[in-house]
């Protein structure tokens, strides 16, 4: 995903989309116990839920990023903040063909 120069990414926007998806994927959780400073598994998720719940809002917000990247973040808040970050980062150029890693 590319972001228009002109376009900084919200992260107040990152976050409500954050709170939609878990709301989705977990309907007994009401948005306003969604905070910033808890965890997925603190509102109930299993590694399934987990899973779902980063690959919607990674879908949401157009990026590809691995899984891996998100496997010692802390809390909602460092959740948010990591998909800020990817959204204003500039995409890598394609590896050419016959170059070397």
């Amino acid at each position: 995903m590319t972001v228009s120069p002109d376009v900084e990414p919200d992260r107040e926007k990152v976050f409500h989309t954050l709170v939609e998806v878990i709301t989705e994927i977990l309907p007994a959780v009401p948005a306003d116990r969604v905070s910033g400073h808890l965890r997925l598994a603190d509102l109930g998720a299993d590694s399934v839920d987990r899973v779902e719940i980063v690959m919607g809002v990674l879908d949401r917000l157009g990026l590809d990023a691995p899984m891996a990247a998100f496997a010692t973040v802390p809390d909602l808040d460092a959740m948010a903040d990591l998909l800020t970050d990817l959204l204003t980062r500039p995409l890598a150029d394609p590896p050419r063909e016959g170059s070397k890693p």
